[in-house]
């Protein structure tokens, strides 16, 4: 189960809403057999994530997250809505495809839904895929939790069982790239949401010694 403390204020930027763990194991393959069951209101919201991981994007499956969210992931850092939405809607121009190969829920509490998930990623022409299990944080806006419409504050996505260090030459890249995607893309559908890309969205990064450094060990 899930050992943070998550924050109940929804006027909290997304920064301070961040699930941190480590995990014995980097075994994240999905048994769906086992999957929690989510209410109707809950599961729209993880078909929306699935879809979006699919190379799927829509305007309003990025609503699913706050203005102010933060998404985290092994490439990308991304801060706010705005710049979240520049990284979907640029994920059918770098890949062919993407399927989902089942995910399986294993936490379902008032404010997050954690997941295992696998997805195969196809490289345009087709010539080669990568298949990989994550499991992945959907730390919910307070606010929204309970309604017909749940929002995301933090979206964190891994690949091993290490957290996030945040500091680092490849961290700087992943904040880089997210700052700069958005803003290259001739989109109207990723424009919509300029108006997020502001300063009371943000907060500082929170920087830790290592991805073991305020982690607790997990177990799924």
């Amino acid at each position: 189960m899930a050992q943070n403390t998550l924050p109940t204020d929804s006027s909290l930027p997304g920064e301070n809403f961040e699930v941190r763990q480590t995990n014995a194991t980097d075994d994240y393959h999905p048994d769906p057999s086992r999957s929690i069951k989510l209410s109707p209101p809950r599961q729209a919201l993880l078909d929306d994530i699935i879809a979006l991981y699919s190379c799927q994007p829509t305007k309003e499956r990025v609503k699913r997250y706050t203005p102010d969210c933060v998404y985290d992931d092994q490439f990308v850092y991304a801060n706010d809505r705005y710049k979240m939405a520049g990284q979907w809607f640029a994920l059918p121009k770098l890949f062919k495809e993407s399927k989902n190969e089942g995910y399986e829920v294993v936490v379902n509490e008032p404010g997050l839904i954690q997941f295992k998930n696998e997805q195969t990623w196809t490289f345009p022409g087709g010539i080669k895929s990568a298949t990989i299990n994550a499991l992945v944080s959907l730390s919910l806006d307070p606010d929204t939790a309970d309604s017909d419409f749940p929002q995301i504050k933090y979206h964190k996505d891994q690949a091993n069982g290490k957290d996030y260090s945040h500091t680092g030459p490849g961290f700087a890249f992943k904040r880089w790239q997210a700052d700069k995607v958005a803003g290259m893309m001739d989109s109207e559908d990723v424009q919509a949401f300029k108006a997020d890309n502001r300063d009371d969205n943000h907060e500082d990064v929170r920087k830790y010694d290592s991805g073991e450094a305020k982690a607790p060990k997990v177990s799924f």
